[in-house]
């Protein structure tokens, strides 16, 4: 194996050293919310827990409607000038959320904050593809996963002396700190100059790209690579209720788990994506994603047995290590495959379709994890167990049926 050096973890151009400066400017204003949404959405807006599940859900949904027609957009005007609108339009919803009062207008302004930030994702991909070589494509975006991830760290960091003051202006700074870190962005991504960036691809109406579109073997990658996504709500969701309810895990030691797979997300995340490098590397990386998920099921399923805490303890650290192995080979496999499926008069309606996925994902997946995984103890982990498998040996002859309608050869499919 090649050895790791620091340049792997600079982009190739200068191009796309900038838009890996944006993209930390980004993760650093979300973390920055992250780090405090539950608080401010009671302290500021006034809501219960039960209204904010109920807007965050409706404006789920809403995220899930419009991204294709925004990325139908994009192929009109440019994925450059869209993410730039996105990138304000973001700005403006953070700024509006320091405005409303009750569970009304929060949905409102929730739902139209969903809608950009549902579609920013593949206008992320589309703009960051633009600003390399093709062969560097791969590399480029782990990088960008990498230094996300660590601005999603410094923007919690950075929350907190706000949060400890607990005061309303505090929150509210939290906000529009957010909303300021997204004017940024938009303000540099103007000066990003990139051939195809702005190209305007074939031009369909917005409705009538979600409407017209027919090909199901991308449809088919699109509901794999979501399956495979499931990592996200586990990590989230499944492993903090398993181990309070059925596990002997002290739920002090949560916190190491999700550190554990952030710390192996920054380190690891660009050397892993080089198996997308090689011939029938995406394909084959996105098979692996599926197989850590489910030795990662395997070993939660497992965690319930051990009655010594730090037995418990050590079955679930590699639980998490098997997850986050599975998250940095789904998203490696998930870049490369659905942008070079993407035809190119399309990108930026095919590659919102692909982000329907994890879209529809984070719908799904807490119900799926909490009401049936969970609720069915250890058998519920097997369960999903095999619906990873599934899915793993299902993308071999997804992505050969892919091949054979793309007109030409393309890298790392197999």
């Amino acid at each position: 194996m090649k050895r790791v050096s620091w340049r792997d973890y600079v982009p190739a151009t200068a191009a796309g050293r900038t838009f890996a400066v944006i993209s930390l400017i980004n993760a650093v204003g979300t973390g920055l919310f992250l780090a405090a949404s539950a608080v401010f959405f009671v302290r500021s807006v006034g809501l219960t827990p039960t209204e904010v599940g109920a807007g965050l859900a409706v404006s789920g949904i809403v995220g899930f409607l419009t991204t294709v027609p925004i990325g139908a957009a994009a192929d009109r005007v440019g994925a450059r000038r869209t993410l730039i609108a996105l990138q304000l339009w973001r700005a403006c919803g953070f700024a509006a959320l320091c405005l409303v009062h009750g569970p009304v207008g929060f949905t409102i302004v929730s739902s139209c904050l969903a809608a950009a930030e549902a579609a920013t994702q593949p206008m992320t991909q589309a703009v960051a593809s633009a600003t390399v070589a093709g062969t560097d494509r791969t590399r480029t975006m782990a990088i960008i996963r990498t230094v996300r991830n660590a601005g999603f760290s410094l923007g919690a960091l950075l929350a907190a002396p706000l949060l400890a003051a607990d005061s309303l202006w505090a929150y509210r700074g939290i906000v529009l700190g957010t909303a300021a870190a997204f004017v940024v962005s938009a303000l540099m991504l103007t000066r990003l100059r990139v051939d195809g960036a702005d190209a305007v691809q074939r031009k369909v109406g917005p409705l009538a790209a979600l409407k017209d579109f027919r090909d199901w073997r991308y449809l088919l990658l699109t509901a794999l690579n979501g399956v495979l996504n499931l990592h996200v709500t586990i990590l989230a969701v499944g492993i903090p209720l398993w181990v309070i309810e059925s596990t002997s895990m002290p739920a002090g030691l949560l916190p190491a788990l999700v550190l554990i797979n952030t710390l192996m997300s920054i380190v690891l995340q660009v050397p892993v994506s080089r198996a997308a490098e090689r011939e029938g590397g995406a394909a084959r990386a996105l098979r692996l994603g599926g197989f850590a998920m489910v030795l990662c099921c395997a070993a939660l399923a497992a965690a319930a047995g051990p009655a010594s805490a730090w037995a418990a303890a050590a079955v679930l650290i590699a639980a998490c290590v098997l997850l986050t192995f599975g998250e940095m080979w789904q998203a490696t496999g998930g870049w490369e495959l659905s942008y070079a499926f993407a035809p190119e008069d399309r990108k930026g309606v095919y590659l919102s379709v692909f982000s329907l996925g994890g879209t529809g994902q984070r719908i799904v997946g807490p119900a799926l994890v909490t009401s049936v995984v969970i609720a069915a103890g250890p058998a519920g982990w097997l369960g999903l167990a095999v619906l990873f498998g599934l899915a793993a040996v299902l993308v071999t002859p997804v992505t050969r049926m892919l091949r054979v309608t793309t007109p030409v050869p393309v890298e790392g499919l197999s």
